[in-house]
């Protein structure tokens, strides 16, 4: 029998985004309040600034570029309180947003655009090299990539998105409504395993989210108690639905990060004595060991919410210990929307390693290899059903048709259980367990024990094929722990022998430890372990001993 979320069922409403966001009579807060703040500058908007901004890039997208339905606009940027008015004014002109990496080549950017069959792109004065390099590449005109951000371009060749405006005062343009199932957003996953997927998002897969967390963990916070700090990436769905709607749709102001720093970080905690942050484990790790962090009042914090990779309950501890700031765990993916589930506020500590309970309007099944649905504390793959689960893969019908069952479940790729509370555990992705002569090795696991040991900064584990044993053998990347020196061979023997008296005889790191500078990771901190696989061949790994190889 499929498992239903413990939290009652919300009521969805028949509404676009754009609907639910200005069309509400139910809102707790006023049209001055401010939402969307940037760090190190005076630029703000409140509530009514963001719908008077939509709209006029709304009406300029009609008026000069006769935007229909459907039609598709990138984002290529990092975070802008600028972003939010821009997604909204695409809704009023009926249009998708694709949100594109500005971590992205050239080559990666022109993909998405490529594929989205995107009509134009909006970038920032600092990309603008890489994005009219991409739009050659598809054979887009230059006039077709906008700017967003204080910055205007100097030379006059790309407008800025506030001169997409109506030509005169006297044409009207009415808001193209969307329907419920129409799609808001191209969403690319990261790709973990080949060139990116376009994640189909409808209007009524980000409502129902948003009113699913509100139906929540949403009630822990408000729209008068609260801050938030947008250091998750815009361009990720994760960062979209927590930061850019949920921002609107609960009237909480945001402090804008366009990127990481964590001496920014820290003092933008303390300076607007924020309250609550979505984040990826890195920064929880950062907050666990680094001196910085010493020098910051943190005392605001009420949670950090983290998700994209499991923690440990030594990491929670660490924070705990040293900050007195509580971490939960939250989980999603690109194809829900994402939020699924998270740990209650209240249940932070009493359910570590968990993603805690599955949001309302969701049902979920665990299922073995062989096809057959398992009970509570078996461990299995994810299959969850929902009104926040994807259309489909854009463009790619086999796809779809792998990923989501006749009845509407979608199969996640990952693995874990249920406990009797109906709390959730997430081990590992069923295509990244390593199987060593028969036994199956989850790398999640072993990096979460490697992130406790004292020369570890960050890790990834990956199998390689051992061509002595005929068997993949588990191997970690680490990033070296700063201050220690240049790592080598005895770094290594270390961390295999002290990984080797922590774990079963089947997990042990047999092939070996190589020393890198970083972890290669999506925007959201996942680790993109097919990088890692690939130059796996060419790499000399160091700590290999005869007892490792037994």
């Amino acid at each position: 029998m499929p498992t239903k979320s413990p939290f009652p069922d919300v009521k969805i409403p028949d509404v676009d985004l754009w609907g639910l966001i200005f069309d509400s009579k139910d809102r707790d807060f006023p049209d001055d309040k401010v939402l969307y703040r940037a760090i190190n500058s005076d630029r703000k908007y409140t509530f009514a600034d963001v719908k008077a901004h939509a709209t006029a890039f709304g009406e300029g997208l009609c008026n000069l570029w006769d935007w229909q339905r459907n039609e598709v606009l990138a984002l290529y940027t990092p975070n802008d309180i600028d972003v939010p008015p821009i997604i909204y004014g695409t809704f009023f002109a009926g249009g998708i947003v694709t949100p594109a990496n500005p971590g992205y080549s050239a080559d990666e950017l022109a993909y998405q655009l490529l594929n989205s069959e995107a009509r134009a792109l909006v970038t920032t004065k600092a990309f603008l090299k890489t994005a009219l390099e991409a739009m050659k590449k598809v054979g887009m005109p230059d006039d077709r990539v906008i700017i967003l951000g204080a910055e205007r371009d100097d030379t006059h060749r790309v407008k800025h998105w506030t001169n997409i405006r109506k030509t005169s005062g006297a044409l009207r343009y009415r808001r193209k409504k969307a329907k419920p199932e129409d799609l808001a957003f191209l969403a690319y996953s990261s790709g973990t395993t080949g060139l990116p997927k376009g994640v189909m998002l409808t209007h009524r897969n980000i409502v129902a989210d948003l009113l699913q967390i509100k139906g929540s963990v949403g009630h822990w916070y408000n729209s008068k108690d609260d801050k938030f700090l947008g250091v998750l990436p815009f361009f990720h769905i994760y960062g979209l639905t927590g930061l850019v709607h949920q921002i609107l749709h609960r009237g909480i102001e945001l402090v804008v990060m366009p990127a990481f720093d964590m001496e920014t970080f820290l003092r933008t905690i303390q300076e607007h004595r924020i309250t609550f942050i979505y984040v990826a484990p890195p920064v929880i790790v950062r907050l666990a060991r680094d001196k910085m962090v010493d020098k910051y009042d943190l005392s605001s914090v009420k949670m950090i919410t983290s998700g994209a990779a499991p923690l440990t309950k030594e990491l929670v501890d660490a924070v705990h210990k040293r900050l007195k700031i509580k971490i939960n765990q939250a989980y999603g993916l690109s194809e829900t929307s994402p939020m699924t589930h998270a740990q209650p506020w209240d249940e932070w500590y009493t359910t570590v390693g968990s993603v805690g309970k599955m949001f309302p309007n969701m049902r979920a099944k665990y299922i073995s290899s062989s096809g057959a649905e398992l009970g509570p504390g078996k461990v299995g793959e994810l299959w969850m059903s929902g009104p926040n689960v994807f259309k489909g893969y854009w463009k790619n019908d086999a796809a779809t048709k792998d990923a989501i069952t006749s009845d509407g479940y979608f199969k996640t790729g990952d693995i874990g259980f249920q406990d009797e509370q109906h709390n959730f555990y997430i081990t590992d992705r069923v295509k990244e367990l390593i199987k060593y002569k028969g036994f199956q090795v989850a790398p999640a696991e072993l990096e979460g024990k490697l992130m406790d040991n004292k020369l570890v900064e960050d890790v990834a584990v990956i199998g390689v094929q051992d061509e002595h044993m005929h068997t993949e053998v588990p191997r970690a990347y680490v990033v070296a722990a700063k201050g220690r020196g240049e790592a080598g061979e005895n770094e290594a023997k270390a961390i295999v022998d002290w990984i080797g008296g922590k774990v079963a005889n089947h997990k042990r790191l047999r092939g070996g430890i190589v020393f890198v500078a970083e972890v290669p990771k999506s925007a959201s901190g996942k680790i993109l372990r097919r990088l890692l696989k690939e130059s796996a061949k060419d790499d000399v790994a160091l700590g290999i001993t005869s007892q490792a190889k037994l």
